[in-house]
């Protein structure tokens, strides 16, 4: 993995300022009636996945929940295809099919966001271990909002990926769900 370089802060501090552009502009059009469906914003956050993108190599793989605009952006997918996707355009990331929460760019190792809460952690630690078995020097990024622990598969995910020394790393987005005010 590489570690950020003098002079990347500035690239790191355009990424979160676009990262919340793109989602204050989202939740404008949402507002407006614009956008469909749902629509999970990511401010407050930006600096997780830019810093998490910015330890790694493009080649990595990246998986998260439904809060995926800003993955997609600091992986590299543009605004216009992220914009496109909310819009249900075909030039959007996925398409125009996946909406909201259902980001994907294969070119950019983005596999996804994923509405089911939990069910993406125990697909990161499929892919960390096919990059295990596959002899491949890449690491797997899994983001998941605290709600996520409270799901088994959450469990049973990190359990294997810890007994079979997996190149993944899980990362917790507190985002203050109900759930952890309890």
């Amino acid at each position: 993995m590489a570690s950020p370089e003098q002079g990347d802060e500035v690239e790191m501090l355009a990424m979160m300022l676009l990262i919340r552009r793109f989602e204050e502009r989202a939740s404008q059009q949402y507002q407006a009636q614009k956008i469909g469906g749902f629509c999970h914003l990511y401010i407050g956050q930006e600096a997780v996945v830019t810093g998490a993108v910015a330890a790694t190599r493009h080649d990595d793989y990246l998986i998260t929940a439904y809060r995926d605009h800003a993955h997609a952006l600091a992986r590299g997918t543009s605004a216009d295809a992220c914009m496109a996707e909310l819009f249900g355009k075909a030039t959007g990331c996925s398409r125009g099919l996946g909406g909201s929460m259902h980001y994907f760019d294969k070119a950019n190792h983005m596999y996804g966001g994923h509405a089911i809460v939990g069910a993406h952690v125990p697909l990161a630690t499929g892919m960390a271990f096919a990059a295990k078995y596959r002899k491949e020097d890449r690491v797997t990024l899994c983001f998941f909002g605290d709600g996520a622990i409270n799901q088994g598969a959450f469990h049973e995910a990190l359990n294997l990926a810890g007994l079979f020394k997996l190149p993944v790393i899980f990362i917790c987005e507190n985002n203050f769900s109900r759930w952890a005010l309890r």
